[in-house]
């Protein structure tokens, strides 16, 4: 009898535990959204590493939830429905509707529209800087796993995220709040006028 009152005891704090883990987690994400999340935008520089296409590094502007990108190989310009890649390589536009991995892959600050549903969440560091676990509910969901670093001033500084078997780590660093205007994020055409467009929609 005191080994199950015992095991129900164990559970119960365990549990209560793991929920004060989850609340603290969110809050530390919710002021990192909000810094990130700064009303005339953002910028950053990235390195992104990943199995299926090794290491890119670049910056990123974003604002609420478009985005524009520049590596040394491509640009990129999402304006919250869709995406131009810009090839340098080939001299072509590829023009997307990126679902929701896509854009996690592409844009180091989608978390921020993606933890507040559908994510278990858990701390795996207490203390600055923070390092928050984020496993999907639903197994179809995609990405299926996160880890974010925070630092002390709530700006994230490293992302891993996990689709099927394959980890994405992407390394932000030099963030700052800045203001964009919102041509930013769609692809003029003027200024590639020589570009194959291709649209794959």
């Amino acid at each position: 009898m005191k080994r199950i009152l015992f095991c129900m005891l164990f559970a119960a704090l365990t549990m209560g535990v793991c929920a004060q883990q989850a609340d603290k987690a969110r809050k530390i994400l919710d002021k990192a959204a909000t810094i990130v999340g700064h009303k005339g935008g953002a910028s950053a520089s990235f390195s992104i590493q990943s199995g299926n296409v090794g290491t890119t590094k670049g910056t990123i502007a974003i604002k609420g939830n478009m985005f524009h990108a520049r590596t040394d190989k491509a640009t990129m310009w999402y304006n919250g429905k869709t995406q131009w890649t810009y090839m340098k390589a080939t001299n072509e536009v590829n023009i997307t509707t990126p679902n929701a991995a896509k854009q996690a892959q592409l844009n180091p600050y989608k978390f921020l529209s993606l933890y507040k549903t559908g994510y278990q969440l858990s701390m795996k560091s207490v203390r600055a800087p923070y390092q928050i676990h984020l496993t999907a509910i639903d197994k179809q969901q995609s990405p299926q796993e996160f880890y974010i670093t925070i630092s002390k001033t709530y700006v994230p500084t490293l992302i891993k995220m996990r689709q099927a078997s394959n980890w994405t780590t992407i390394k932000i660093s030099n963030f700052k709040q800045q203001e964009h205007n919102a041509a930013l994020f769609s692809f003029q055409s003027k200024d590639f006028p020589k570009a194959e467009i291709i649209d794959l929609r």
